[in-house]
């Protein structure tokens, strides 16, 4: 990865609100069979907050990526922008991009351990017993999705073309129209009428 610092300064923490300790950091990165892409990183000394992004900055057409996940493939990389949405329909997840969406560059394992740690504050939340059934259930299936004990399907879909999983193993398709219709972005928009 070729990367070029755009703009480094340091700010008031957005946490712990004490001024001119947080570094924040914009660059401009070309990531391999992807593109170019802004990352942003925000950390803070005092409090230990960090916060990043990826905000890609090209367009391309919709894609649809499909890739087996099984124990071989672990390591694929895996490019998700913030209107991307993520889906193992075998075990039912789905991740929508939503307004604080966040794009992110990680593994196969990467993204099963994000929807782990999703699923766990999910059952701080919902104490009722088939949420927490239902809750442990998917956490057995992602750990042996990641112990290479199953096999399941990661789909992401793109309206803006603008994710990717590295592989010659992931299943390129276009988005038919009506169901591009239906994804959601991450975006608001305000129509005129």
């Amino acid at each position: 990865m070729d990367d070029q610092t755009i703009n480094e300064m340091v700010i008031k923490c957005p946490v712990c609100s004490i001024e001119g300790v947080a570094k924040s950091i914009m660059k401009e990165i070309e990531i391999p069979h992807f593109g170019k892409v802004m990352e942003t990183t925000i950390k803070c000394p005092s409090c230990g907050f960090k916060h990043s992004d990826i905000i890609a900055l090209e367009q391309n057409d919709p894609a649809k990526y499909i890739l087996e996940i099984n124990k071989n493939n672990l390591s694929i990389r895996v490019v998700r922008s913030q209107s991307a949405t993520v889906i193992i329909p075998e075990i039912g997840i789905k991740v929508e991009p939503g307004p604080k969406s966040e794009g992110y560059v990680t593994n196969v394992e990467g993204v099963l351990t994000r929807f782990e740690s999703a699923v766990k504050k999910a059952l701080n939340l919902f104490e009722d017993d088939e949420s927490q059934k239902n809750g442990l259930d998917v956490l057995n299936h992602i750990k042996e999705l990641k112990d290479g004990n199953e096999n399941a399907t990661l789909i992401m879909l793109d309206p803006f073309g603008q994710s990717n999983i590295v592989s010659d193993n992931v299943e390129i398709l276009e988005i038919p129209e009506d169901e591009l219709r239906e994804l959601k972005t991450g975006f608001s928009y305000i129509e005129d009428t």
